[in-house]
């Protein structure tokens, strides 16, 4: 098999919701997928069920917000297969929700390392990797409220993904050079087992979140997956240091 028909992609936090519906698109497209998670259990299920569908995955149990973690899986993927294609930092979350008065130290350095210091080590790693790449691409997650500051408790979560704003862009100046790619994706609201409790608990407020989308429902997880797809692709050959926003028009905040 040539280097250009095994493409590899790496995806963190691949083991339910977005991350996983992105693991079997890039799989369909025709990548061998690394699954990235902390749940053994979940990541074993996860690649039998690829594999079942045909897809060439292997999972790789790390912690994102530990480099000492993060940095050997990484170069232990590259170089087992040579190089990688795609890295999908995809791993975050909103960790809790705190106002700043009361915030500890722990829990922002916690969200930060979630959302921000993850990207940073993961792509740190990859770059050598991806060097070797075809069509080398990396794409980030943030969120809209990198530019709103968050909800009331959610602001370092804001401050997290205003950081994954700026170092998609950065990441982009520093690898154009060598013709790797550095993009983001935005999701709105997306239904997902992440929203279950909610979902099932108080389904009118779930039902309400629909009132500020433009399009008047919830995305699905599987219209992430496809851009997602759409940006490592050849057909994105001439798009970087951009971020789309995958929120049915959720960002005007009507």
């Amino acid at each position: 098999m040539s280097k250009s028909e095994n493409k590899i992609a790496v995806v963190t936090g691949a083991t339910g919701g977005i991350g996983f519906e992105i693991s079997k698109r890039l799989g369909k497209d025709g990548y061998t997928i690394i699954l990235n998670g902390i749940e053994e259990e979940s990541g074993a299920a996860k690649v039998k069920e690829l594999t079942e569908m045909g897809i060439n995955a292997e999972y790789y149990g790390f912690d994102v917000t530990d480099e000492e973690q993060v940095t050997p899986n990484i170069v232990k993927i590259g170089e087992k297969y040579g190089k990688i294609d795609v890295l999908v930092n995809n791993a975050g979350g909103l960790g809790g929700r705190s106002r700043f008065e009361g915030m500890t130290t722990e829990f922002y350095r916690s969200v930060m390392a979630l959302n921000l210091d993850s990207v940073f080590f993961a792509s740190r790693a990859a770059i050598p990797y991806l060097k070797n790449g075809v069509n080398p691409s990396i794409i980030n997650f943030t969120s809209n409220a990198g530019w709103t500051a968050g909800g009331p408790g959610a602001g370092v979560y804001g401050t997290s993904k205003a950081g994954v704003n700026a170092i998609t862009r950065a990441l982009a100046k520093d690898l154009a050079e060598y013709g790797i790619r550095v993009n983001a994706v935005s999701p709105g609201t997306i239904d997902t087992p992440f929203h279950a409790q909610i979902k099932s608990t108080k389904p009118e407020v779930f039902a309400s979140w629909k009132n500020n989308i433009l399009l008047g429902r919830l995305g699905e997880a599987k219209e992430v997956a496809s851009v997602v797809s759409f940006l490592a692709s050849e057909d994105a050959s001439f798009i970087t240091a951009e971020t789309i926003q995958i929120g049915g028009g959720q960002a005007l905040g009507i």
